[in-house]
């Protein structure tokens, strides 16, 4: 077992299972050392969960719970295309958040710091990463929040 899976392992996190792509795009796509994950929302295992405006529908700590979840898909994203093996992660040099909030909402790092402390969380020091946090009039499926993330991997 690899580090990156140990780690999983000891915080009882599982990769929730993904499907294809929705759309015309790819889901991700390496281009030399750097892996492109397309953005993510809080779907698992088929159900979108936290649909709604943070701020509004969505409290802010859900919004940092539903980051979290799009996190959570970012990572199984890269271990599929990694064959499993997330230990060939050398760091997560960016992540994109996009917050569905109204115009007056001001929190949008909070909420994003749910995708950058799961990150941090699984790959440690290597998870630590450049950052944007953007609001959002609407985000696909009417989620709360979408992120995409960009890695350094080894081949």
């Amino acid at each position: 077992m690899g580090v990156v899976s140990a780690r999983l392992s000891e915080r009882g996190i599982v990769l929730p299972s993904i499907a294809p792509a929705s759309g015309n795009y790819i889901s991700h796509r390496l281009v030399g050392s750097l892996l492109f994950v397309a953005g993510q929302i809080p779907r698992i295992d088929g159900v979108e969960h936290y649909v709604g405006m943070v701020g509004q529908e969505i409290s802010p700590e859900d919004g940092y719970r539903a980051a979290r979840f799009c996190a959570l898909n970012i990572v199984a994203r890269v271990g599929a295309a990694l064959d499993g093996d997330l230990d060939r992660v050398i760091a997560c040099a960016q992540l994109r958040g996009f917050v569905n909030a109204p115009p007056d909402f001001k929190d949008h790092p909070a909420v994003v710091d749910g995708a950058s402390d799961l990150i941090v969380e699984i790959f440690g020091e290597r998870g630590r990463h450049v950052r944007t946090a953007l609001g959002a009039g609407s985000l696909p499926r009417g989620s709360s929040v979408e992120v995409d993330a960009i890695f350094e991997v080894a081949p």
